[in-house]
């Protein structure tokens, strides 16, 4: 358990916290979802008298319509007969009846539909047509003695402008001499004004519901914000200071140092804001008791590790020392063969136990809160170079090939330790060499990255060899403190890693502000790539 990662997940939680404040609120989303509504309703129900103020126009004109045609009808029951007489003077005879109506068109039809005379000025070619089906529709609606089972207006053609949205109204005309039970011989059409609101009717709906129902419209929106501002403001209070306390708390973090030296006013109500504040409040309290007892317990460890890695230190040094001691004393003595294999075990094995120590004592410095970088802004290449010709040497005997590349025209620049950076790529170095076979080689690259990703600009270092591989199932704990990869070990002579190089590797990249991931495939090689923050 390491504090300066717990500190890091507190800090990134204060982050979000204030990213969350600074976007739009609870209670402003909530007014705004208010008055869009209250405007969206305004507008439907204007559009609504709107549409209900024009059919009103259409069934109203529909209507007159009938009853003039109805007169009409009663009046001249020889129309057809008429027409038939003298088709000019009819003409002006169909006019002298629009005369309280200037804006209808009146029209004797046949049967079929073809315009006999009318009143329009518009020059019809002969045997011109309009759509039967309205004609007959109105005649048909005219004679019924249902009045429920009437269409509130019927819609068919205006020859004067060939469209097919005028309210007209028609009745059956038949010869006097011909029996009732004959068919019809015609119709009497009547075309009314277009719907919408021209002229007076439009300055009608203006006066009669632009601006008093707008103006109410208006009033009333403007009361139900006003109110539903004070609702959203008292509802949401609670809301907003259990936020505060939230945000406040993931700022400051969970150590109870960070509580405030005040206590906190008891929180009134049994709503169920105040059941959550009450629930936040027990859960931060239970929160900071654990954090404090993990920090007891994690100084406890760093300290133990580091005092028993001292006191371990120093016998070791001495054991191996006495172990070297009698290697050198019996190098020449055949007889003690037997004896010089066992010292050279006991030697191999002390060595990997002082080095093991000096890790533990190096990781639980690395751990410590306190711990501060020393960082030099410089080339990575001129230094990755040098630790590449460090292990050179080690490379040649194990016929390893090693060497250098560096990717890019373009310098990779960084601000590192350099006493921690080179002792992680050399731990990387260490393993890679460690696990490449004679006639593998293992290449130590440096660059920066390009792109319009998060890694542009970064360094990247990356060691790649051509070892073994790891499995797919080893790779998520490889970093991992104590862990080991089951081909790395050789549990007869304890060869292979300790389980705290590349555990040192993560953590000096951590603390320059890095990653550090892994990638490969078994029989083909590992490849293990640092990304640091370009300076």
């Amino acid at each position: 358990m390491k504090p300066p990662s717990l500190s890091v997940e507190a800090g990134a939680t204060g982050r979000t916290g204030m990213s969350v404040r600074s976007g739009m609120s609870v209670r402003v989303r909530l007014a705004l979802a208010v008055l869009l509504t209250g405007v969206l309703t305004a507008a439907g129900v204007i559009v609504t008298l709107a549409l209900a103020f024009q059919r009103f126009e259409q069934e109203n004109a529909y209507l007159r319509a009938d009853a003039f045609l109805a007169r009409v009808v009663a009046q001249y029951d020889d129309l057809l007969d008429v027409h038939d007489r003298s088709p000019d003077s009819f003409r002006q005879f169909l006019g002298s009846l629009l005369l309280f109506e200037p804006d209808s068109q009146l029209y004797l039809l046949a049967a079929d539909g073809s315009v006999l005379a009318h009143t329009g000025q518009a020059q019809l070619a002969p045997g011109f047509k309009v759509a039967l089906a309205p004609v007959q529709q109105s005649a048909a609606a005219s004679n019924d003695a249902q009045a429920s089972r009437r269409a509130p207006f019927v819609m068919g053609d205006d020859p004067e402008r060939m469209d097919a949205d005028a309210v007209v109204a028609a009745r059956a005309l038949r010869r006097p001499l011909i029996r009732a039970a004959e068919p019809v011989a015609g119709y009497l059409y009547l075309v009314c004004r277009k719907p919408g609101l021209p002229g007076t009717g439009q300055a009608l709906f203006r006066s009669s519901l632009a601006g008093p129902a707008l103006a109410a419209v208006a009033a009333l929106i403007v009361l139900g914000s006003l109110l539903a501002a004070w609702i959203i403001g008292t509802v949401t209070r609670p809301l907003r200071v259990l936020s505060d306390e939230v945000a406040r708390a993931a700022r400051d973090g969970f150590s109870s140092a960070a509580a405030s030296p005040h206590q906190p006013a008891p929180v009134a109500g049994d709503d169920e804001f105040s059941r959550l504040r009450q629930g936040f409040r027990a859960l931060l309290a239970t929160l900071r008791t654990q954090w404090d007892a993990l920090q007891r317990m994690d100084h406890f460890r760093r300290e133990s590790v580091s005092n028993l890695s001292h006191d371990l230190r120093s016998p070791l040094t001495a054991t191996v020392a006495c172990l070297e001691t009698l290697e050198q004393r019996w190098a020449g003595d055949s007889a003690r063969a037997a004896d010089q294999h066992l010292v050279q075990v006991a030697l191999r094995n002390t060595s990997n136990a002082a080095g093991m120590v000096r890790s533990l004592g190096d990781l639980a410095l690395l751990d410590e809160p306190e711990f501060k970088l020393k960082p030099i802004r410089l080339d990575l290449a001129e230094v990755l170079d040098d630790i590449a010709l460090r292990f050179a040497e080690r490379a040649q005997q194990q016929g390893v090939a090693l060497h250098f590349e560096a990717q890019g025209s373009a310098v990779p620049v960084a601000a590192v330790d350099v006493e921690l950076f080179e002792r992680a790529v050399a731990n990387l170095l260490d393993n890679a060499l460690k696990f490449t076979p004679a006639g593998g080689q293992v290449v130590l690259t440096a660059g920066l990255a390009a792109g319009h990703d998060v890694e542009a600009g970064r360094v990247q270092v990356a060691v790649t060899d051509t070892g073994a591989g790891i499995a797919p199932e080893e790779l998520p704990h490889l970093f991992d403190r104590l862990y080991q990869a089951r081909q790395s070990v050789a549990p007869a002579t304890s060869e292979g890693g300790k389980g705290l190089g590349l555990a040192i590797v993560k953590r000096i990249v951590e603390l320059h502000g890095g990653t550090v991931d892994v990638a490969s495939t078994v029989g083909q090689g590992t490849t293990v790539r640092l990304s640091l923050p370009g300076a």
